[in-house]
């Protein structure tokens, strides 16, 4: 018979959010190459077209900074006093 969900065989396994062997040892590579490289690059950066360039760095970007993520806010009104609401309303409004 199967485990339960959350259970494992081996509680003493791996932890969670542990990276790999083979990923750490990839990430560390790249990082080297583009150590080593880092003059080669800027100059190929500069001789692309500024959309290219562009282009490249917005890409780039995706592996530095965070994207935003949107952020849903689900909120029962029929729950909220009439004080509360009265709250609501003026903090939303006074900003127009």
């Amino acid at each position: 018979m199967g485990q339960k969900k959350g259970q494992t065989g081996n509680p003493k396994g791996r932890p969670k959010g542990a990276v790999n062997k083979v990923t750490a040892d990839l990430r560390g590579w790249v990082t080297l190459l583009i150590d080593n490289n880092r003059e080669q690059l800027e100059k190929d950066l500069k001789a692309l077209e500024p959309r290219e360039r562009w282009t490249v760095i917005e890409r780039l970007m995706s592996y530095t900074i965070p994207k935003m993520q949107s952020v849903e806010a689900k909120i029962d009104y029929s729950q909220l006093s009439d004080e509360q609401l009265d709250r609501i309303i003026n903090q939303i409004t006074s900003g127009l």
